[in-house]
């Protein structure tokens, strides 16, 4: 990985070029109209798919990121609909079964219920270690999974399944496209604010991990302990306006405050309220993430349209996770035509799966880790600021590849 100009080199701005012509030629849905017509009168290819979703907090900073209760199940919905047009032609008919999992339900008992439905592709909504779980039951061996939301990158790395596709980023990814924009700007001085919970140190370890690998400094970091309560109060305004200074007072001299907050704790009252003048990033203010209403490039505002005529709201991260997994399983048996899991796996793998997917370039996906190549989008909450990887991180194969770890870097042995 070098950053500097280089014809041996793929750059992002020419996958986009080389991406425009498939994404012009397959379509943003990619129909992949790759088998004939089925004869008239023949039974259709009935594709099953369930959805395993657990219930999201909605203890939130904003009440605009309260989830809705059909939250990235929306999504599924948009690509089913989708997969039925391009089913209508040749025979194959698409449906997917929603379980919305409620507090202490067996997870295990939700897949089985699935299982005996049919279903053998399972979309997962779903923590990391019930998604281990799931992956690992008897009723799951044969059923191919779809990580929509874990983004641990243990679940790429140590603990990677063979039936798990990730289709969400993960830290890492996360981390280095954010990483690349602030180095690309030459804001190279962070310090590092994390929170408490689990998945803060995850994304603080990928944060710091990027540091190294992109050449920025961490000049100094501290922990923002969760003591509970809510996260909205009548006089939090207040509050919030006195504390956060306090805690962003007497620092190293640094250029962006960078926040893992994935719990949603503290990390929305950091922008406009530190000590001094200074861009916030992560978890808030400059955010990395797969997916935003706020996305418009690339054709993906008539995504966003349809969408919103089917939901009525915008859609967010999940959503577009699900649709594209979704989009995954009906581009795939539109051009095998088979439901058969392990053939879509194997399709999904192979040189020949290319994705449209509003994203600028074809989405595919790293057999060394079975994770969805994609940009990173940065958006700042109203616009999109940028998308990774920048110009500059050059890469042998494919440019994508300097988002998370590459196959130098995987210690995935399938499971």
């Amino acid at each position: 990985m070098t950053f500097s100009p280089s014809r041996r080199y793929l750059t992002f701005s020419g996958l986009l070029l080389l991406g425009a012509a498939v994404v012009f030629s397959i379509g943003a849905s990619t129909p992949g109209l790759a088998q004939a017509p089925a004869p008239a009168g023949a039974a259709p290819l009935t594709v099953k798919v369930g959805f395993l979703r657990q219930q999201h907090s909605k203890d939130t900073i904003s009440i605009l990121d309260i989830p809705a209760s059909d939250d990235g199940f929306a999504g599924a919905k948009l690509a089913t609909q989708d997969d039925n047009t391009t089913g209508k032609f040749l025979n194959q008919r698409y449906s997917v079964e929603d379980i919305a999992l409620k507090p202490g339900q067996d997870v295990n008992a939700a897949l089985e219920k699935l299982v005996s439905h049919g279903v053998t592709l399972v979309l997962a909504d779903l923590s990391a270690p019930d998604l281990l779980k799931v992956a690992g039951a008897e009723h799951g061996k044969d059923v191919l999974i779809f990580n929509l939301t874990a983004r641990d990158d243990s679940l790429r790395q140590e603990n990677c399944r063979r039936n798990i596709i990730h289709i969400t980023p993960s830290y890492a990814m996360l981390a280095d496209g954010l990483a690349q924009y602030l180095i690309w700007k030459q804001w190279p001085r962070w310090y590092l604010i994390k929170g408490s919970h689990p998945a803060d140190a995850q994304f603080a370890t990928a944060l710091e991990h990027s540091a190294k690998k992109f050449g920025a400094t961490i000049v100094g970091q501290k922990t923002y302990v969760d003591t509970g309560g809510g996260r909205r109060s009548d006089t939090g305004l207040v509050q919030t306006q006195k504390l956060i200074p306090l805690v962003t007072q007497n620092l190293p001299d640094f250029q962006v405050l960078i926040t893992a907050d994935e719990s949603q704790v503290f990390g929305e009252y950091l922008p406009y309220r530190t000590w001094k003048p200074r861009l916030v990033a992560g978890s808030a203010g400059l955010v990395p993430t797969s997916w935003t209403p706020a996305m418009d490039q690339w054709g993906a505002q008539q995504l966003q349209n349809r969408f919103m005529a089917l939901n009525h709201r915008y859609m967010n991260e999940r959503d577009y996770n699900a649709w594209v997994a979704m989009r995954i399983i009906g581009d795939t048996v539109s051009r095998i035509n088979s439901n058969d899991p392990k053939k879509i796996h194997d399709y999904i793998l192979s040189p020949n799966f290319k994705l449209g997917a509003f994203k600028g370039v074809a989405l595919t996906v790293r057999p060394w880790n079975q994770q969805l190549r994609q940009p990173i989008l940065l958006s700042d909450g109203r616009t999109i600021v940028s998308a990774s990887p920048q110009e500059g991180f050059l890469h042998q194969t494919n440019v994508l590849d300097t988002l998370g770890y590459d196959k130098p870097q995987t210690k995935c042995k399938f499971h």
